[in-house]
C-alpha cells in the first residue's frame, strides 16, 4: 500500500535499480542512479530545447529584437536549461546530499564572485536592459557625453561604436544606460537648426525668404514639416535668423552633407543680394599712462 502525501523523486532511480537488481546487473543501485541522472537530465533538456527556447525566441522577436541581438539571449536561455536539467535530474536519481551541497558551495562562489566582479555584472545587466528598452540599434548613430558615433555591434557586456574619425570605442554597456544617451535617428526624422547671421541694415524679410526658398528647393529636405524661420537673437554686430528644417532617414554622413549644402546655397543668395553676413567688430581704446615719467631719458641720436 502506497502512503499518502508526495511520492518522493528518489522512486524512479529505485524502480530502475530494482529492475537491474532482478537482472542480477552488479552494483545495481549506483547503476539505476546513473541511468536516471542520464535520462531525466536528456528528458528535461530536449523538453526545455522544444518548449522554453522557441517561446523565448518568439517573445524576443514580439518586441522587435533583430537576430544578431536575440543571439546572447537565446545563449543565456540555453544555460539556463541546462542547468535546470542537471538540477532535475540530481533529484531524481537520488542525488539530494550531493545537490544541496553543490548549491551551498555554487552559493558562497557566486558572492566571492560578485564583489570581484561587479562591473562585469552591472555591464551584463546593462546590456540586458539595452536588448529589451532598445534605445537604440546595429546601425543607429549616437551621442553621450561628448562622444558621437555609429553603434557597430551590441553584446551583453560592451557596445562597440564607430567614430566619424573611424575609431572604434568599445563602450562598457553601464556607461550607456548610467547617462543620457541621444539617438537622433530613433524616429526616422531629424531636425536641423542653423542660424544666419545678417546685418543690422539688412532686409530681415528677403533673408528669411532666401532662406526658406532654399530649403525648399533642396531635394533632401522635407516639405512636411515645413522650413520654418525665427528671428532669435540681436547680436553685438548680427541679427540672428534660426533656420528650422527636416530630413528622413538621417545618418551622420546624409545629416552633414545636407547641411553644408543648404548652407552654401543660402550665403550664394545672400551674395547675390547683397546681404551681409557680417562678423564680429572689436574696437579697442584707452591709453597707456606712465608714473614718475620725469625721470626717463630719451635716447640721444649718434
Amino acid at each position: 500500500m502506497i502512503p499518502p502525501g508526495p511520492v518522493p523523486l528518489q522512486v524512479e532511480s529505485g524502480f530502475i535499480a530494482r529492475l537491474l537488481e532482478n537482472a542480477n546487473v552488479p552494483y545495481a543501485d549506483v547503476t539505476g542512479a546513473v541511468i536516471t541522472f542520464i535520462l531525466v537530465s536528456v528528458g528535461v533538456y530536449f523538453l526545455g530545447r522544444m518548449t522554453i527556447v522557441p517561446l523565448v525566441n518568439r517573445v524576443l522577436k514580439a518586441r522587435d529584437l533583430d537576430a544578431h541581438a536575440r543571439t546572447p539571449i537565446k545563449k543565456l536561455t540555453g544555460a539556463i536549461v541546462v542547468f535546470v536539467a542537471i538540477a532535475v535530474a540530481f533529484a531524481f536519481a537520488g542525488f539530494g546530499n550531493i545537490l544541496t551541497a553543490l548549491a551551498t558551495i555554487a552559493a558562497a562562489a557566486t558572492l566571492a564572485i560578485g564583489f570581484a566582479m561587479q562591473d562585469v555584472i552591472a555591464n551584463f545587466v546593462a546590456g540586458v536592459f539595452i536588448f529589451t528598452d532598445q534605445p537604440f540599434r546595429i546601425g543607429d548613430w549616437i551621442e553621450w557625453d561628448d562622444r558621437s558615433g555609429v553603434v557597430e555591434d551590441i553584446s551583453l557586456r560592451v557596445t562597440r561604436v564607430r567614430t566619424f574619425d573611424n575609431e572604434l570605442l568599445t563602450v562598457p554597456n553601464s556607461h550607456l544606460t548610467d547617462g543620457v544617451i541621444k539617438n537622433p535617428v530613433a524616429k526616422e526624422q531629424l531636425r536641423l537648426k542653423f542660424t544666419f547671421g545678417i546685418g543690422y541694415d539688412d532686409d530681415i524679410d528677403k533673408a528669411t525668404e532666401i532662406i526658406v526658398e532654399e530649403a525648399e528647393a533642396h531635394d533632401e529636405i522635407l516639405d512636411d514639416p515645413a522650413p520654418s524661420v525665427r528671428l532669435i537673437e540681436l547680436g553685438d554686430s548680427s541679427v540672428g535668423l534660426q533656420s528650422r528644417i527636416w530630413i528622413a532617414n538621417p545618418s551622420r554622413g546624409d545629416f552633414v552633407k545636407t547641411r553644408g549644402e543648404y548652407v552654401q546655397s543660402v550665403k550664394e543668395r545672400f551674395d547675390d543680394v547683397g546681404i551681409n553676413i557680417p562678423y564680429p567688430n572689436r574696437t579697442i581704446g584707452g591709453g597707456l599712462e606712465l608714473e614718475n615719467a620725469d625721470g626717463i631719458v630719451e635716447p640721444v641720436d649718434d
